[in-house]
């Protein structure tokens, strides 16, 4: 088992391996994650956990009237997570890679990183100036008939982006080739996809590609069929131009 502690960064959102995830970080409790992660020479990776929010709040409230008029403005790293900060997130995250970290004049930091491994979020430690955590690495495990499931995954995303574009196929984004690798391809599906947070975050842990990839597919066509349906359908990024797990 390998084990890691990181800053963590809690989202409304799920970040996968792979993909890019930029950032605009102006609290202080993640400026000062920035602060520290930039003292990681430049050679080596700044490291950094999300994970998505079960319950609680991205951003703490600053000013009191938020919610209640009557209430103080909450402090500290896990200000909005409650007294167990563990018990406010989901259990598997993702490691981020930070390849750039730039701090603006007024001390909020603009950040792309990228997505590189699953793990598993074993405990929370608020106690510093920023949450961290204990996290255990987990394998990706392809799983019985993986490749012949990616191949049948690609096809349903080709059929499930015409219909939410709402377009012919010629309009679509053409030219672009996509990766054949299985748990590439279950990655890039998942965060392209327009789902929400808990059936993304279901993607994300599942126990291997092959079983990731069995459940978009029965999404995908399930999308599919009731975007056939609707009177109008619109028009996202992704069904104009390629979207990229670099």
């Amino acid at each position: 088992m390998t084990t890691a502690r990181l800053p963590l960064f809690p989202l409304n959102a799920v970040l996968f391996p792979g993909l890019v995830l930029p950032l605009n970080v102006f609290e202080e409790r993640y400026r000062a994650m920035m602060r520290e992660l930039l003292k990681t020479d430049e050679d080596e990776p700044r490291r950094f956990a999300v994970v998505a929010i079960r319950d609680g709040r991205e951003v703490a409230p600053t000013a009191p009237g938020l919610p209640d008029q009557t209430a103080l403005p909450e402090k500290g790293p896990a200000a909005g997570f409650g007294a167990d900060p563990i018990q406010a997130f989901h259990r598997v995250g993702c490691v981020a890679d930070a390849a750039t970290i730039r701090e603006r004049e007024d001390g909020s930091f603009e950040v792309l990183a990228t997505g590189t491994k699953r793990v598993k979020l074993l405990s929370v430690d608020a106690s510093g100036p920023f949450l961290t955590a204990e996290l255990e690495e987990l394998e990706e495990v392809r799983g019985e008939g993986a490749g012949a499931l990616a191949e049948g995954v690609l096809r349903a995303f080709r059929a499930y982006q015409k219909r939410l574009a709402g377009a012919r196929e010629r309009s679509l984004a053409t030219g672009v080739e996509l990766p054949d690798e299985p748990s590439v391809v279950s990655y890039l599906v998942a965060a392209a996809a327009v789902l929400d947070t808990p059936a993304k975050q279901r993607l994300l842990q599942a126990p291997d590609t092959a079983t990731r990839l069995r459940e978009e597919l029965r999404l995908l066509r399930s999308e599919t069929a009731v975007l056939r349906h609707l009177p109008s359908l619109p028009a996202v990024d992704l069904t104009r131009t390629p979207t990229s797990p670099n």
